[in-house]
């Protein structure tokens, strides 16, 4: 089956410190699709805690500028840059611009999972657990 997504009509997720994600394509929206993706938008100074995930995961820059952490390796981007974590390997984006970050992620599957290098906690993408 074929979807088209209108970006105006789909309610951010709320993921706290005025994150805000939207799903494009995800299980919930997409019987057949083998892959989840979406965007998020970070307010300046904003990031994600160090995490990983189940699946392999590509981050596009549409706006802004960010630092990002791979792999334990610190990389600066800028708008069109993308990166790639694999599967467990942690990583976060930071918002280092004075305006606001967008990426476009991709996952590498249909059920995704976050786990915070910190606690250890392991979360479903997109629950109310999956906060920043």
């Amino acid at each position: 089956m074929s979807t088209v997504i209108t970006y105006k009509d789909i309610k951010p997720f709320q993921r706290g410190d005025g994150v805000e994600t939207r799903l494009l394509i995800g299980k919930s929206v997409s019987d057949s699709a083998p892959f989840t993706t979406g965007t998020t938008v970070f307010p300046p100074g904003c990031s994600a805690p160090m995490h990983y995930h189940n699946c392999d995961e590509q981050v596009t820059i549409l706006e802004g500028e960010a630092e990002a952490s791979i792999g334990g390796v610190i990389h600066n981007l800028v708008e069109g840059d993308t990166a790639f974590a694999e599967a467990e390997s942690p990583h976060y984006f930071k918002n280092t611009g004075e305006g606001r970050l967008v990426i476009m992620w991709i996952y590498g599957a249909r059920d995704v999972t976050r786990t915070f290098v910190e606690t250890g906690e392991t979360v479903a993408h997109l629950s109310s657990g999956d906060q920043v």
